[in-house]
């Protein structure tokens, strides 16, 4: 039985998807008053205490209610594997269920993009919207904000020590020790900064969205699942969309911004009929815009890991045990410190693979915890054993295997098709058979050698490329930083959004969100989403005010 209609009010812009990009256009847009927004939100709100405990995304990780928990096709590259895909479904987005990493990626990645005729978007262009966002422990700067809505924090204070003999290890390699990982020397190793504030995630929810709430000129509507585009002539003039059974449909008197990821994005405008012409005849939808960059050019980061029995005391030594986890339990309600108050990716940095490399090409990853990682039908992330463990992970900045997004029916519920392509590319292989003989050296080091008992994973028994390969393809996991799918560009046939996050070919639309990216920055993509986001408001407020 269909559901009635219900048409409302017009607003100036219309934002779908309540994330990480989001959040922020809707408090920007707002700000002064004169435009009225509407931010639509498929998931809930995020005011619940697995979002707000740092480490409770070892839960939310596997929390339908929270997450859209997106499955890939078999990824013929890794074995036929099919290889899990978290996304946010709620306020705040993924940036509410990530590990919280502040990472903004290196300035030639930017200055990349420029160099690909994307004006405006180069280092010196978008430092400023870095800036304008940031309330950073290290206080103002050259190259750091303060006073701006997003705390981030530096957590050398309270890291695990062993990270110590990490850092030690490096030095070893030649690997400077950095104060700042995001500063302006970025080779080398230190302490990640993650976003919290008084030891409690701190999304773009908390930090733009809220403060905004009480605005009369923003409407904010979660569990409003958007269904399609509406488009008049050759123009986006509203959206259609479902909330508590009851279809809808809201108009827009300026624009449409698409903020629902690298992943949910390009399927709303295949699904609205923006998207390869083929694809979409194939699914039975109506070609209203043949664009054949939507959900192409996907890129993501992967990670591989070598874990090591210790020593000496590691986060397994109390996260492992009953006794451990209510201590740490008890550390955090009083005081909101401690290893809950923090992501478990406390150490790592940017280094060359080898020393012919232009740039650091590598992100490590050390965590003062080695576990099992569970499964989808599982309820949190981790299996964690008492037994002293660590682990050390690699990370490419810049693949160059890519994969693509595409819709597996018509229907707004249909999961889509992802295929990532990870390790397709053999360059891509090659600098990850680099990046493990790099572990493999600073596992030999004195400083780490002095407190790893064994190597676990994947074991001495491992040694040769050919081996490795194997087990490379065998284990290799995405660390779900899905980009590039509308991506910017001056082609209309190679690219989705022009520099301006105009969608090519028709008007009232842009994209503003990971998916836009021309190639992937070279760390987490949280901090860069949350630049595209302040960037792509204030080129909205100044087109809106002449």
């Amino acid at each position: 039985m269909p559901s009635k209609t219900d048409n409302m009010p017009d607003s100036d812009f219309i934002i779908i998807g309540g994330g990480s990009a989001g959040c922020i256009l809707a408090n920007r847009l707002t700000a002064d008053g004169t435009s009225r927004v509407l931010l639509l939100e498929a998931g809930p709100s995020d005011r619940r205490f697995d979002i707000d405990v740092p480490v409770g995304y070892a839960r939310t990780y596997f929390d339908p209610r929270v997450n859209w928990m997106y499955q890939s096709a078999p990824v013929p590259s890794l074995d036929n594997r099919v290889i899990y895909y978290p996304r946010g479904k709620v306020l705040g987005g993924s940036g509410s269920i990530n590990a919280m990493v502040y990472a903004r990626g290196q300035p030639g990645d930017f200055d990349d993009w420029a160099a690909a005729g994307n004006t405006g978007w180069g280092w010196s262009d978008v430092l400023p919207h870095f800036r304008a966002m940031e309330d950073h422990d290290f206080g103002a700067s050259d190259l750091h904000g303060a006073g701006g809505p997003l705390h981030v924090t530096q957590i050398g204070r309270d890291a695990h020590p062993i990270c110590r003999a990490f850092f030690a290890a490096a030095g070893e390699l030649g690997f400077p020790h950095l104060r700042d990982l995001n500063g302006a020397e970025l080779e080398g190793v230190g302490h990640y900064q993650i976003n919290t504030r008084n030891g409690q995630r701190h999304s773009s929810a908390k930090a733009y969205l809220r403060p905004a709430l009480s605005r009369a000129n923003l409407a904010v509507e979660t569990g409003a699942l958007v269904l399609a585009l509406v488009i008049e002539g050759n123009r986006v003039v509203g959206v259609r969309y479902r909330r508590d059974g009851v279809e809808r449909v809201a108009r827009a008197a300026r624009e449409v911004i698409l903020s629902a990821g690298a992943i949910g994005s390009p399927m709303l405008l295949m699904r609205s009929g923006i998207g390869p012409a083929a694809h979409l005849r194939e699914m039975g939808i109506e070609v209203r815009l043949d664009s054949p960059a939507v959900g192409q050019h996907l890129q993501d980061h992967i990670c591989y890991d070598h874990m090591f029995e210790a020593k000496v005391p590691t986060l397994n030594s109390s996260l492992g045990t009953l006794i451990g986890r209510g201590f740490a339990g008890l550390q955090y309600a009083l005081l909101r410190r401690g290893p809950l108050s923090m992501s478990l990716n406390q150490a790592g940095g940017f280094v060359r693979s080898s020393p012919g490399r232009a740039r650091p090409n590598i992100q490590l990853y050390f965590c003062p915890l080695a576990y099992e990682k569970t499964t989808p039908d599982s309820k949190q992330l981790m299996k964690v054993d008492p037994t002293p463990a660590f682990s050390l992970s690699v990370s490419p900045c810049r693949p160059l295997s890519r994969g693509h997004v595409k819709l597996t029916g018509p229907q707004p519920e249909a999961a889509p098709e992802i295929q990532p392509n990870l390790l397709a590319h053999p360059e891509d292989m090659k600098e990850m058979l680099e990046a493990v003989a790099l572990l493999r050296r600073l596992a030999a080091t004195r400083a780490l050698s002095a407190v790893a008992a064994r190597e676990t994973k994947p074991g001495p028994e491992v040694a040769s490329d050919a081996e490795f390969e194997r087990y490379i393809r065998s284990y290799t996991y995405s660390i779900f930083h899905p980009a590039g799918t509308c991506r910017m560009g001056r082609d209309p046939r190679q690219s989705v959004v022009d520099a301006r996050l105009r969608v090519h070919g028709i008007d009232g639309i842009r994209v503003i969100d990971a998916g836009i990216f021309p190639t992937i920055p070279s760390a987490n993509l949280n901090a860069p989403t949350m630049m595209a986001a302040e960037k792509g408001a204030a080129l909205i407020l100044g087109e809106r005010n002449g």
